[in-house]
């Protein structure tokens, strides 16, 4: 990388990326990484039992390919790029993978991609942090400086998540050693590799909004191995003119990218599911079973239901096709069956039930103008029942649990939430060896667990 090649926006981002090492990781930093890990991980061995999940791992079990990393719970394994691919897939295929503060699934992408190749070239568990804290720093970041979530959804018809591929390929790059100027390569060959239009959102089941995952990650790997191997691409994508941030970006996105390298890591915003939902529900739910607890209610009492959001996380999750991203439908199903089991699934039988039509019904969603105000971009939920007597009873969640402004998770918590998504599995053993993380020398013999 020359002098000049330095002093761009990608030759500073690449300089950084290539300089990374676990050892200079704040301890909380690489203790919420490990959590992502963990949770990732298990998020693609359940989601691998869903359609997209099983689609993605008929697909790439039946191609011909080196047998380089494990296809999660199919004792299988094949490419990295493939692997990757089936992996990031079943990681999103049902919604109780985590989410992030700027938007999107990062994890489903970033996680799996890396742990492609950490299996690929036998690295340690902490080399595999430090790659994925640094995945998350440069995908959110860049989302960030092109607005985020929404604006490249609402200005430019684009699913935000199709910037982690680029992330995804620094991380991978930086499990292969790649320096400045490869890396910078790595950056500019993903962005040919990804890409998806907002019409995904549209689709009756969870197949493609599960699958850009796994494209996302296998774009990342595929564009990182070609850096290795010599291919060469421009070397200031994301400054150069006709850019990334030419095309996307805000008027301060050059200093969104690079603000707080190094002090302040994309990881720490990532959130954590405990609902098996759209992340923008589960604040709705808690609220309005907290209100029902509180007032002793059954649904037979409950007259309407009133639930005020942001209006952003109001469009995600309003009246949606697909009932596990639909606010109407999973609050019904916590209302009639108290909770929103992590094992249960629960369409389209539920929707046979009388109780769960008569509820559902009686769900208004809008948005709530404090909300509005106070976090455009939140997920917090105002929720209001109103009884058969007429007597109303209000309850407001700035934060669902598992978000970063909440408060940090704990291995008991992740013990719980496993324990129920997944009851046949020894979840337990998951949890003490992804706590130990950075003790591994072999990623590999970490992975197996999930075979």
């Amino acid at each position: 990388m020359t002098v000049t090649d330095r002093l761009t926006l990608t030759g500073v981002l690449a300089d950084y990326a290539a300089s990374t090492r676990f050892d200079a990781l704040p301890r909380p930093i690489r203790e919420r990484a490990k959590l992502v890990v963990l949770d990732e991980l298990a998020s693609a061995y359940f989601g691998a039992a869903c359609p997209a999940g099983r689609l993605a791992a008929r697909y790439v079990t039946g191609q011909t390919a080196a047998a380089e990393a494990l296809v999660l719970r199919t004792g299988r394994r094949s490419s990295a790029e493939l692997a990757a691919l089936a992996n990031g897939t079943a990681g999103h295929a049902d919604e109780i993978d985590g989410a992030h503060v700027v938007g999107g699934h990062p994890g489903a992408t970033l996680v799996h991609a890396a742990t492609a190749v950490a299996q690929l070239r036998g690295t340690s568990g902490a080399e595999l942090i430090n790659a994925v804290v640094l995945g998350y720093d440069v995908g959110t970041r860049l989302i960030d400086a092109c607005g985020g979530t929404f604006r490249l959804k609402d200005e430019f018809h684009l699913h935000a998540d199709f910037l982690h591929a680029v992330g995804a390929a620094v991380a991978c790059g930086r499990l292969l050693r790649l320096d400045p100027r490869a890396m910078a390569n790595a950056m500019a060959l993903a962005t040919f590799r990804a890409n998806g239009l907002c019409a995904l959102f549209r689709e009756d089941h969870h197949i493609s909004k599960a699958f850009c995952n796994g494209q996302y990650a296998s774009a990342g790997v595929g564009a990182a191995l070609m850096a290795q191997a010599g291919l060469e691409g421009v070397a200031d994508v994301l400054g150069e003119r006709h850019g990334l941030l030419d095309a996307w970006g805000v008027e301060d996105g050059r200093e969104r990218v690079t603000r707080g390298l190094g002090t302040e890591f994309g990881i720490a915003g990532a959130n954590f599911k405990f609902l098996r939902a759209g992340y923008p529900i589960h604040a709705a739910v808690e609220a309005a079973l907290a209100i029902v607890a509180e007032r002793n209610l059954t649904w037979e009492t409950i007259g309407a239901v009133s639930v005020g959001l942001p209006d952003n996380a109001r469009r995600v999750v309003d009246g949606r096709t697909m009932h596990n991203i639909c606010l109407q439908d999973m609050l019904s199903v916590a209302l009639v069956r108290g909770g929103i089991s992590l094992s249960g699934s629960y369409f389209p039988e539920i929707q046979a039930d009388p109780a769960f039509a008569r509820i559902r019904e009686r769900v208004t969603v809008g948005t709530d103008p404090d909300l509005e105000r106070e976090q455009p971009n939140g997920r917090g939920a105002v929720v209001t029942i109103t009884l058969a007597d007429g007597t109303t009873a209000t309850r407001r969640v700035d934060h669902p649990r598992g978000h970063s402004l909440r408060g940090e998770p704990t291995w008991p918590d992740l013990g719980a939430k496993w324990r129920d998504a997944l009851d046949e599995v020894d979840t337990d053993a998951w949890i003490r060896s992804a706590a130990r993380l950075e003790n591994v020398d072999d990623v590999g013999a970490f992975v197996e667990q999930f075979a």
